[in-house]
Formats: C-alpha cells, structure tokens, sequence
C-alpha cells in the first residue's frame, strides 16, 4: 500500500467479532473504515447496535448488496459459516484487486473431502479454497503476505496450534499422544440469541460440547499432520464455562525419549522468542485467562508431570482478539505491507 490508507469493509459488523474489529480498527492509523454491512439491522446506525462507538464516525450499516466493491482495497468476513463462500466469489468477480480476511470455517480446510464430511454440504467456491493461505501468521507469515484470501483459524485451535505445531516439527512430543481440554467464555458462540447461552444457562456451571465430534478438530487434524508428516487425529473436548471471553487450553502431552518438560520449554521459547504476540513463560509458571483478556497475546505455560515422559502444556488467548479479529488485523497487516503489530499494541486489561 501506499501512504494513503487502506479502504475497508466488514461484512457482518454486528456481531463480536464485527465489533471487536471496529474496536481494533478504529484506533489503527493505516486505514479507513469505508463500508458495514449487516443484513437483518441495515439500515441502522452503528451506533444503535453498538453505543460505545457513538462517539465515531462510521458507515451506517448496510446489505452486502450495497457495498461498492471497486472503492474498497480489502473486506473482513466476519459472516455465519457456510455463506462466506460465495459471497467472496463474487467480490473477487467484482473486483479482483480487493484483499479478503475470512473469519469463518469456509476456507479453512485444504481438503475438499474433509469440508464436505465437517460441514455437511459440498464447498462451493473450491478454487478459492484450494488458493486461501490458513491465517496462523506465526506459521505462515511469508505465505500470507503474499495472499490475496487468508482463512482466519478458529479460536480453539489458534490457542492449540501454536503450542503443539512446533513441538511437532522439532521431534520433541510423540504425536500420537495428544490431548486438548479446552475451555471457551459465552462471546465464542456468537451474539445469537439461543437458550443454552442464557445468563442462568450457563453461569455457576460448566459442560463439555461437540464432544469427540467438534468442527474444529478438522483444523486440528489438518495443522498438526501437516507438521508431523502422517496422518493425525489428536484428542480434543472444548467446553463452555461462565466467562465473558477467553480461551483456556490444558494440553496434555508425551514427551520423545530425553526431552522431557525442559527440553520442551526450550523449544517452545526459542520458536517465540522473537514473536511480539506469544509469550512463553518460566518453567513451572501457569498462565491465566485474565493475562490476555481484550489483547492480540498468546500466554503458554511449560509444566512437569509426574512421569518424566508426560509434560502439560497450557495455552491461553482472548477469543474475540487472538483467536478472531485481533488476529484477522494482524493478517491484514501482512498482507497490505503494514508493520505488523499495528493497532494491536493493546495490554491485557486487568482487572
């Protein structure tokens, strides 16, 4: 990009990940909010779905039909799984120069087959899919710079794969051994009205979902056989506890012959040392949930088990930032050739 800013359009702005992009974007110097959609609220200000963004001025919100493509550079889906596909067929036939970082499932998955068995119902824009770079900038930073669709990964396993992938790679876990308990805050399920996500459904209590069947287990198998080369299928419950955001993964892993909880921390700090976003702690420490809440950091913890061959690994993210939007920004700005940790130097708030 030049020195100008870069022209912006969020698709689904009023859900959290919509509005967590508005609050991250807001205060970004490189760009221009230029275009909001929300189907069932167009018509509306920003401002009556969201009151804290009153004081700004933004786009009303508006259909996708209403969007002029040619007057944006690049467009954040932050739409329902399973209606992105086509909707970024059509921006790229409109307007073949726009960048696209897609929040949802739909192009996550390099597989054909394994999009269809996850999801129920062929992919319709396949090309697309097979173009997408999986939008783990830790992992994938060259890729995606050069990107022009970048599928951003889900919540859970952003805050799985950046502990486990390396150790992977580096020989130091066996990878057959692997298990994810993770826990999700309410805002992981969207801003639908449902049920089970009422105030008295879910506070004092907690339970497990999608067990031994949860869609993000496809990313899951996808990134870790990637990394070990063969076939992975790596054990994975998430649950929902009554928190507002976070997500807070124990993993629990056995360790190659020698290497043990030190050899894997080792590990694990020389692959972040760099990074401004994850942050690998002391031997023995154990991070929490609050340590990250409304920033774009990773915290992971090393622990020693009781048998020298198992170590527990702790990962833990904000949802709605590392694991959603503050990550799509940090994508964005690879992509348009932004510094970047731009807009997203905020400190966890605590308390």
């Amino acid at each position: 990009m030049t020195d100008s800013k870069a022209r912006i359009a969020i698709l689904g702005a009023s859900g959290y990940t919509g509005s967590e992009l508005l609050r991250l974007l807001l205060r970004h110097p490189r760009v221009e909010i230029v275009a909001l959609t929300a189907d069932r609220k167009a018509g509306q200000a920003v401002a009556d779905v969201f009151p804290q963004f009153a004081p700004f001025k933004l786009p009303g919100l508006i259909t996708i039909e209403q969007v002029a493509w040619k007057e944006v550079d690049l467009v954040f889906c932050a739409l329902p799984h399973g209606t992105t596909q086509l909707v970024i067929k059509n921006v790229f036939e409109t307007a073949p120069h726009v960048k696209v970082v897609d929040l949802s499932a739909d192009f996550r998955l390099r597989d054909d087959g394994a999009y269809e068995r996850w999801y129920g119902h062929p992919h319709q824009a396949l090309e697309l899919q097979q173009e997408a770079v999986y939008g783990v900038v830790e992992l994938y930073r060259d890729d995606i710079r050069k990107a022009r669709l970048i599928a951003n990964p889900g919540c859970y396993t952003t805050t799985a794969i950046l502990p486990v992938v390396p150790l992977i790679e580096a020989g130091a876990i066996e990878p057959e051994h692997i298990v994810i308990d993770a826990k999700s805050g309410v805002t992981g399920a969207g801003r639908s009205a449902k049920e089970n996500l009422l105030f008295t459904e879910v506070t004092e209590g907690m339970h497990a979902y999608g067990v031994g069947g949860h869609r993000h287990m496809a990313e899951l198998d996808q990134e870790f056989s990637k990394a070990a080369g063969r076939t992975l299928a790596p054990s994975f419950t998430p649950h929902l506890v009554p928190m507002t955001r976070g997500i807070y993964a124990t993993i629990y892993l056995k360790t190659g012959a020698g290497v043990g909880a030190e050899g894997v921390h080792r590990v694990l700090a020389d692959f972040y040392r760099s990074e401004p976003f994850v942050h690998v702690m002391p031997l023995g420490q154990v991070p929490q949930s609050r340590f990250v809440k409304g920033s774009n950091m990773a915290f992971i913890g090393v622990v020693k088990d009781r048998a020298p061959d198992r170590v527990i690994v702790i990962s833990t993210t904000d949802n709605l930032v590392k694991g959603a939007s503050g990550q799509a920004v940090q994508n964005m700005n690879l992509v348009l050739g932004y510094p970047e940790t731009l807009g997203l130097e905020q400190i966890a708030l605590f308390p």
